[in-house]
């Protein structure tokens, strides 16, 4: 299936929002030894979260986390373009990054690939002869159906839908309830809004809204 699941040590970049998602996954497979959190940005972050797991609070701290404990790190944070920037901050001082995947995830048996890194939550359906790209993130409750492509740092927002044979760009954002139809292509840094139903291709760098969706602007991406 090639999935690269997380061992019990672990760094998790960030430390509020989907930080914490990421953290009910590690509870779910009793995978909690040794994690730490890492914020080096927010002033009001304890030193640590809920009063258990260590927070790192600078690049120094997570080197020699890596260097001395484990290199496993996961991203816990949403935006795509955050992602890619933490990816490589963090796999420049010796990290690797890990996928980490609810035990309450439906994963079909047969030619499923899930890329480096992945965050997939509870409650997510995937089909067989799906194709997930490095450093998505699913949501709860998503369906991903049968033969459908998904590209590198990708945002699935809950109860998405992505039906048969479908393909997602890198950098695209869908929505909560979301439905992409079959054979539908979706490009690269396309934001498609929550609930809207996309009947064609959508081409790169666009917003997308409404049932059926329409392109409603081209998003300003260098």
């Amino acid at each position: 299936m090639g999935v690269l699941l997380s061992k019990s040590i672990m760094l998790i970049v960030g430390a509020k929002g989907f930080a914490k998602d990421i953290l009910e996954i590690l509870q779910e497979r009793n995978e909690l030894d040794q994690l730490v959190f890492y914020d080096d940005l927010n002033s009001d972050t304890e030193d640590q979260l809920f009063g258990k797991f260590p927070i790192l609070k600078s690049i120094e701290a997570a080197e020699e986390y890596f260097s001395s404990v484990d290199a496993r790190f996961s991203i816990g944070i949403g935006n795509p373009d955050l992602r890619y920037d933490m990816y490589h901050r963090f796999t420049s001082l010796g990290g690797v990054l890990h996928a980490t995947i609810s035990t309450k995830t439906d994963i079909g048996h047969y030619d499923v690939k899930i890329g480096q890194g992945c965050n997939i939550l509870s409650g997510v359906k995937i089909s067989n002869s799906v194709e997930i790209g490095m450093a998505t993130m699913i949501y709860y409750n998503s369906i991903i159906n049968h033969d459908v492509v998904i590209g590198d740092f990708v945002e699935i927002s809950p109860g998405a839908m992505l039906l048969g044979k479908c393909k997602i760009g890198n950098f695209t954002h869908i929505g909560s309830g979301a439905i992409i139809l079959p054979g539908v292509v979706i490009g690269n840094y396309v934001k498609i809004a929550a609930g809207a139903v996309v009947t064609h291709n959508m081409p790169d760098y666009v917003m997308t809204a409404g049932v059926p969706a329409i392109i409603k602007k081209i998003n300003n991406y260098d």
